[in-house]
């Protein structure tokens, strides 16, 4: 597995651009996939529009000390992109000017981000629900980090962790030699003092990504699954498992090409587009922002640089009911919210 991101190969799938045509291409049978956009407009979303602003994803940087290699971010170790105090400041003001009752906290490894600390302390005496999105392994890093669930547990965060398999040898596979078994000590860290423990009121849920070209299972089975396995052979408890749909971009779009799996993927991603999950797809409810302080509809649409069609297209310019009334861009990798079950950040929604 590369140490490196795509950017820092110079991989030409590391240009948003490059991924939009890609995305965009007839098959090598000349046809074309059918329109994201035509879909949903056919089930009567013309345009397709927010319901509020219930939730904002902010990416507080790419640095990361993982290389994964279905990562939708293309973060790493070499990735330099940080969010300043300034930008967060704004998103504050944000917060308090929308009424924003959820903070998602997402990276990179966001906790490498040098004001971290500080927003999550800011953003608790807002009273918001905080959730981190902690990589795991971030916590055993550094000894800096290993108090990190006593710091999540002070301001009640809710923990998202993403565990590929209960097993090392697929975990490994996915996020790097040596990640479940620091996955592991980190998941007992958290436990530890109250994670996912029953009647602790402390949240700890797990996210599960397909380490190939297909969809992912039922929900329900795999968390059955993972409960099972994490507690006879680790003694570890959580609350949930949020099966996700690997969304074709980035890293795990460089995977699919390079492999000749793209176009097959793609085909299943289309077939089983389900027009139950539209209501309920992420980008109604939530804003993304980006390091750097733009606006986008969703973190995917974020690293394709998709940004709002609002007029408001950056933190400082946040315009909460503009951004209520804004049509939603659409592309073809949205196609992997919709399908089976659908899919977002919290897992299936349908």
């Amino acid at each position: 597995m590369s140490k490196k991101s795509l950017k820092g190969n110079n991989h030409e799938l590391a240009d948003t651009f490059i991924q939009l045509d890609v995305l965009n291409r007839p098959a090598s049978n000349g046809q074309r996939f059918a329109s994201f956009q035509e879909k949903v407009e056919n089930l009567g979303f013309k345009p397709f529009r927010p319901t509020g602003i219930d939730i904002l994803q902010v990416n507080v940087g790419k640095m990361c000390n993982q290389v994964c290699k279905h990562c939708h971010v293309d973060a790493g170790p070499d990735r330099k992109e940080i969010m300043t105090r300034e930008t967060m400041g704004q998103i504050l003001e944000a917060v308090k000017a929308a009424k924003v009752k959820t903070v998602d906290l997402t990276g990179g490894a966001p906790e490498m981000n040098p004001g971290f600390r500080w927003f999550v302390e800011e953003l608790s005496a807002l009273g918001c629900h905080i959730i981190v999105r902690c990589n795991l392994t971030i916590i055993l890093a550094n000894p800096k980090y290993n108090d990190l669930p006593e710091f999540f547990k002070k301001h009640n965060v809710e923990v998202v962790s993403s565990l590929p398999h209960f097993s090392a040898r697929r975990t490994d596979s996915q996020r790097g030699e040596g990640v479940f078994e620091k996955s592991i000590k980190a998941l007992q860290m958290l436990n530890k003092v109250g994670y996912g423990m029953e009647g602790s009121g402390l949240t700890l849920n797990l996210v599960y990504n397909p380490s190939g070209a297909f969809l992912p299972p039922g929900q329900e089975s795999l968390q059955y699954d993972f409960k099972r396995k994490l507690r006879e052979e680790y003694s570890i408890e959580f609350n949930s498992l949020f099966a996700i749909t690997n969304i074709p971009i980035s890293r795990f779009l460089e995977y699919l090409v390079s492999t000749g799996n793209y176009e097959a993927y793609m085909e299943k991603l289309v077939n089983a587009f389900n027009p139950a999950t539209v209501a309920n797809v992420m980008c109604r409810n939530t804003v993304s922002i980006g390091w750097d302080g733009f606006l986008y509809d969703c973190d995917f649409n974020q690293m394709l640089d998709l940004k709002v069609s609002s007029r408001a297209k950056h933190i400082s310019e946040f315009d909460p009911k503009e951004l209520e009334n804004r049509n939603i861009v659409l592309n073809q990798h949205c196609y992997g919210c919709t399908a089976g079950s659908g899919s977002s950040c919290g897992g299936e929604i349908a």
